[in-house]
Parts: structure tokens; C-alpha cells; sequence
């Protein structure tokens, strides 16, 4: 299957979708990294603003170590921001950090979609790490059978990403509304900020896209979707 050039043709553009969407992240967070805020707040404290301003005090706001690690974790009710973050005084820190504090909110306020990527976690793990053997597996078998077990297990990881995907929209949109009502941020300001969290957007929307096809080409490679098998 390393050579099967049928694979290269529904992967390739995925993998091209995942390259730009993350250069374009990581371009983008970089470029308003340097961009200071007039108000001067930095990044946790914009999320501690945020926060309160929700009620919600009792999330605790902590340092995680890496590169763009940021995440709102509803185990534990942490707000971790990374060190380019945390500290950071730019338009891409307090805009990374209104993000997870959105999480943090629709985490409180009982958002559905929220719930349900919760509840799909165990399973997106196993599709994760099953499913793709699975379906492998049963090509070289030539086991039609095999392969729709491994894909119904794969589809876990899909269904999840497609479900992360109203999740992120919804927090980055929370975001943007806050930090301006807030005066974190000014209305010229605003546009750095959309510019760092829809580029993060569109890694989510990559991820979800590389899963379809990836589950696609097996399909289509054991005759499922039409393809022939060799």
C-alpha cells in the first residue's frame, strides 16, 4: 500500500490542507506575537478577566510547558496557557487565551456539543488506535469484512473531529465578542485576533478532512465504495 498510487491521490490533498492550515497558524501567531496591546494585559490575565466576568473564579489559570499547548481541561476545571501565552502582552496571547476561556464557559453553561466531544473521547481512542490497523489489516486479508469493522472504528475519530469542530467555531466566536466587550482588545485590534484564532480553525477542519479520506481510500480500495482490489 506504500506504493499504491490510488492512496497517494486521496491523501496528498489532505496532507497539503494540514501543511497550509498549519503554517498559517503558526505564521499568523507569530506575526501578532509581536503586536502589543494598548490595555496590557497579558494573557492570563485576559482569561482571569474573562473568568470572573462569567463567574467563574473557581477555574484555575496554569502555565503548561511547550509551543500553542493551550487547552481548557473540564476534568480538573484548568485553563492551561503556554508559555508564549501566559505572559505574553500581544494581540495572539490574549486572543489564545479569550479562546480556551470560552471553553471554560461553554463548559459551565452546559454546551451540547461540548458534552457529546466529551462523551466521544474513549471511543475516538480506540477508533484511533484500532481502526486504522483494522482496515489495513484487511486489505492485505482481502476481507471486505475486516476493513468495514476497522472503518466503523475509524469513523469514531471522524465523528469526533466533526464534532470539535462547532466546539472551536463556537469559542473562538465567544472570544472575539469578549475581548472587545471587555476593552482587552480595541475594534482595530480585533482583526489580529480573528486572524490567529480562524487559522486555528481551519487545523480542526484539516484534521476532520485527512480522517475522511484516509477512511475513504479503504472503502474504496476493498471494493466498498466501487473500487477494485488487486
Amino acid at each position: 500500500m506504500i506504493f499504491d498510487p490510488i492512496y497517494f491521490v486521496f491523501v496528498i490533498p489532505a496532507l497539503v490542507l494540514s501543511m497550509w492550515a498549519s503554517f498559517r497558524t503558526s505564521s499568523a501567531f507569530k506575526k501578532y506575537s509581536r503586536v502589543p496591546t494598548a490595555n496590557g494585559q497579558t494573557g492570563a490575565e485576559a482569561a482571569a478577566r474573562l473568568l470572573a466576568s462569567a463567574g467563574l473564579g473557581d477555574v484555575r489559570i496554569l502555565r503548561s510547558q511547550g509551543m500553542l499547548t493551550d487547552h481548557y481541561n473540564p476534568v480538573n476545571r484548568t485553563l492551561n496557557l503556554s508559555e508564549g501565552v501566559f505572559d505574553s502582552r500581544s494581540v495572539a496571547a490574549v486572543g489564545v487565551a479569550a479562546h480556551e476561556a470560552g471553553h471554560a464557559i461553554q463548559h459551565a453553561e452546559h454546551y451540547k456539543p461540548l458534552g457529546l466531544r466529551s462523551i466521544l473521547v474513549p471511543t475516538a481512542k480506540i477508533g484511533s488506535s484500532l481502526g486504522y490497523i483494522v482496515m489495513l489489516a484487511g486489505l492485505f486479508m482481502s476481507s471486505t469484512n475486516m476493513v468495514l469493522v476497522g472503518a466503523v472504528l475509524f469513523s469514531a475519530v471522524l465523528l469526533f473531529q466533526v464534532v470539535t469542530l462547532p466546539v472551536e467555531f463556537d469559542a473562538s466566536r465567544r472570544a472575539k465578542v469578549m475581548l472587545v466587550e471587555h476593552g482587552i482588545i480595541s475594534g482595530r485590534e480585533r482583526e489580529g485576533v480573528d486572524r490567529v484564532l480562524n487559522a486555528a480553525a481551519l487545523t480542526y477542519v484539516a484534521a476532520a478532512v485527512s480522517t475522511l479520506m484516509t477512511l475513504l481510500y479503504f472503502l474504496f480500495r476493498s471494493g466498498l465504495l466501487g473500487g477494485r482490489r488487486d
